[in-house]
């Protein structure tokens, strides 16, 4: 049947009263179409449109640097810490295309750190360290997001959550020319169209996906303790799951690991030859009535090779 259409009142009284998952149901569209005509509304009339939270009657606060998923049944892949720098693809990225295509995921989330930005840092050069310029970074960064574009279906959402080396790009544009604030290409998110930028993604309003939160080796346990959700979390590339269990329930605190090699070229000086408990993969969310199941992670074998499921998958 085609979709529904109705007028930006009836939109936004269905909005309100039912969610964005109900009104793509009853407007017969998808849940993409329901949040772009959101956003298109929020700017036109000056006020947030904000859904009800169904489990607690309460309304849910809606940020303006959040995204928000609803997931009945789906798969979500969430990649961290990419810092993508000019060069052949790592393991873990040739990892993350190949599971895209298998698993046909109804998201996938870059969660931060997809550039590494390393020449407009604020710390300064080690030695005589040679780093990428910042375009080269930037385009190979579209070759990168492309390759995952092309390998997930049309209607997955794309999300890129920032992370603090992402920030440096603008962070180093409003330092030295503020002037230039609305002008197109200032903003990173100006160079990727086709993928939506936050700071966080709420799922089901009960899964937080953003780049980092809390530090140190038990970021993971403390992460989900703070937040009182399932949280997932990169920058610290460590690549692992926590239960936390309490009288609400099991929530989980899993840390992303990271999408680059742990041997990276951008993490030698800096690292200066220590041994770093890092690990190269991705998380594998899946949802069954709404449900989180438990966390997965896709981790690198060797060069050829990664884990999944009991299995060594080449890529």
């Amino acid at each position: 049947m085609p979709p529904k259409s109705c007028t930006d009142a009836e939109f936004i009284s269905i909005f309100e009263q039912h969610g964005p998952a109900e009104t793509a149901r009853r407007l017969k569209v998808s849940s993409r179409s329901v949040y772009g005509r959101r956003r298109t509304l929020e700017n036109n009339i000056g006020r947030a449109l904000v859904s009800p939270d169904n489990r607690t009657g309460r309304v849910a606060i809606e940020h303006p640097h959040r995204a928000t998923l609803e997931i009945q049944n789906g798969t979500v892949l969430i990649g961290s810490d990419a810092h993508y720098w000019p060069g052949d693809p790592s393991t873990a990225h040739r990892a993350f295309v190949l599971m895209c295509k298998r698993l046909k995921p109804a998201a996938v989330i870059m969660n931060g750190d997809v550039l590494d930005a390393a020449t407009i840092s604020k710390h300064m050069p080690i030695g005589w360290e040679k780093r990428p310029k910042l375009i080269d970074e930037i385009e190979t960064a579209k070759e990168r997001l492309k390759e995952i574009f092309r390998a997930v279906p049309f209607k997955t959402r794309k999300i890129w959550t920032l992370g603090n080396h992402d920030a440096r790009f603008e962070t180093r544009l409003a330092h030295v020319a503020q002037e230039y604030a609305l002008i197109h290409g200032v903003h990173l998110s100006d160079h990727f169209p086709d993928w939506d930028c936050a700071w966080s993604v709420f799922i089901n309003d009960d899964v937080v996906v953003k780049h980092r939160f809390k530090s140190g080796i038990h970021a993971p346990h403390n992460n989900t303790m703070w937040a009182g959700r399932s949280i997932i979390t990169g920058h610290l590339h460590s690549l692992k799951v926590q239960p936390i269990t309490d009288y609400n329930g099991t929530r989980w605190g899993v840390d992303g690991g990271c999408i680059a090699d742990v041997d990276h070229k951008a993490f030698v000086d800096y690292t200066e030859d220590n041994p770093k408990s890092w690990r190269s993969g991705f998380v594998v969310l899946s949802f069954r009535n709404g449900r989180l199941l438990w966390p997965e992670l896709v981790s690198v074998f060797d060069k050829k090779h990664v884990e999944f499921r009991g299995e060594v998958i080449a890529c």
